[in-house]
């Protein structure tokens, strides 16, 4: 069994949501969200560099949508100590792969890849655009949302979120 199917459970089995941790969590996992459909059509994986769109502002839109989702589940969860586990493994598993994904798109794409990093931020994102006169501005993609499956997230969201309220009506 994957560990995310493990943790997954795990997280269940401790869960105590209540209709206060479900709404606030669910606002902010919608976020999230919204920022992984809005960057999943902006990217053409590494045949371009992506610094349209969420990328203006962070150069890991995904992960940062992926966080705002975990957090929102932690906060559903009612239990902090889950929001504890969430946290120190999301550092430790995608802060690495940040790096390592830095360091192949500086491979691919080089001086413009170098200058993007300058100006924008790794994962917490900057309040104004990054703006690069010589790129093409990228205007958001549906097709892109279903190429990559993105949809796949949402379909996981209402999943697991029917558990949580499940969990919050039937086991207290």
């Amino acid at each position: 069994m994957p560990l995310s199917f493990v943790c997954a459970l795990l997280f269940l089995l401790f869960a105590r949501p209540t209709l206060r941790t479900l709404i606030v969590g669910a606002a902010v996992a919608l976020l999230g969200l919204t920022l992984r459909a809005w960057a999943s059509g902006h990217i053409r994986k590494n045949s371009q560099l992506a610094v349209t769109g969420p990328y203006a502002y962070t150069r890991n839109p995904l992960y940062l949508g992926s966080f705002l989702i975990g957090l929102g589940f932690s906060i559903a969860s009612g239990r902090l100590i889950l929001g504890l586990v969430f946290a120190l493994l999301f550092l430790g598993i995608y802060f690495p792969v940040m790096r390592v994904e830095s360091s192949d798109l500086a491979g691919l794409f080089s001086e413009d890849y170098e200058r993007y990093s300058r100006a924008v931020p790794l994962f917490f994102p900057k309040l104004w655009p990054y703006r690069d006169e010589r790129a093409i501005e990228e205007k958001f993609d549906p097709s892109l949302y279903l190429r990559y499956r993105e949809y796949r997230a949402t379909v996981g969201f209402i999943a697991a979120w029917a558990l949580l309220a499940l969990r919050a009506i039937f086991i207290r």
